[in-house]
């Protein structure tokens, strides 16, 4: 049995998805499955897929849902993978072709039962790292000193254990909502179990138009509920500052406002900073008005 999942949401994404599948049959270690769960696309993606599986090249398995969004992709793969580890690409990412390799090696050489997995970092497509490579020396870290400590401002790539995402998963759905970054379930991780560094290249990246980075003000605006929750899970961290408190909160007090929510105070986990970011984020919560196109 394999001890990697490669899982990849995926949502209309038939144009993109053949360059993932195709740098997976490129690896130079082919022990893993690959996992697609399809978000209800309404593209050609199933037929793709099962070309695919008919060239049998690699392990694939493909499971089709209705749409709900990312973190529903997420919370179905997590509810699924049997293997030690897992790591997401998305439908319109590739792996370097020795990256499976390097992530069953380096894991191989130095798996612990303290850490969560390994972070690795994610590049453009014109082979620059994302944020920049971490600072030598580091072997160990977490996802929420990436900024503070490490200055390192840039996607990364986590492989997790599979067993610590299954504890804290699922992620909650709320009805209308389909932007729930999944960044809150690594951030449920990371509050007890730091990540092994790989400082190298795990995944090329490529920004799509419609994905959720570049809608970020529309998903504010679409998906309140979901932010809210998010932002309460990171003002709770016990393991965070006053600064880094006060900025979540700014964004909690926006989105509660999107949510005419009369008890936003009584909600939050840090009432006192809260209380202090409100003209903050009523400042925000107006910007963001301003700047979504919905």
């Amino acid at each position: 049995m394999n001890i990697l999942t490669i899982f990849t949401p995926s949502y209309n994404r038939a144009h993109t998805i053949k360059r993932t599948y195709e740098s997976l049959c490129r690896q130079t270690c082919k022990d893993f499955d690959w996992l697609i769960i399809d978000d209800g696309s309404k593209d050609n993606t199933n037929e793709l897929v099962d070309s695919w599986k008919k060239e049998n090249k690699i392990n694939i398995s493909y499971v089709y849902k209705e749409n709900g969004g990312l973190h529903t992709g997420y919370n179905k793969a997590i509810e699924l993978i049997e293997t030690e580890l897992c790591v997401c690409i998305d439908s319109d990412d590739w792996m370097p072709d020795d990256a499976v390799e390097k992530i069953l090696s380096f894991w191989a050489k130095n798996k612990r039962e303290d850490v969560a997995g390994i972070m690795g970092l994610d590049f453009f497509a014109n082979g620059k790292p994302i944020g920049g490579y971490f600072p030598d020396g580091i072997e160990t870290l977490k996802i929420i000193d990436m900024i503070p400590k490490y200055h390192h401002q840039g996607d990364v790539k986590v492989v997790h254990r599979t067993e610590l995402l299954k504890a804290v998963a699922p992620m909650p759905v709320y009805e209308g909502e389909k932007n729930f970054n999944p960044i809150y379930l690594f951030h449920k991780v990371d509050v007890n179990y730091p990540l092994l560094l790989l400082n190298d290249n795990l995944c090329f990246v490529e920004y799509q138009p419609d994905g959720m980075t570049n809608n970020i003000f529309n998903q504010y605006v679409n998906s309140p509920k979901s932010f809210s929750e998010l932002r309460r899970l990171l003002m709770s961290r016990p393991d965070v500052g006053f600064k880094y408190k006060f900025r979540n909160a700014i964004h909690y007090v926006s989105s509660q406002l999107m949510l005419k929510n009369r008890d936003w105070f009584k909600d939050s986990p840090a009432k006192v900073i809260t209380l202090l970011a409100a003209p903050f984020g009523l400042i925000l919560y107006f910007y963001i008005k301003k700047k979504a196109t919905i």
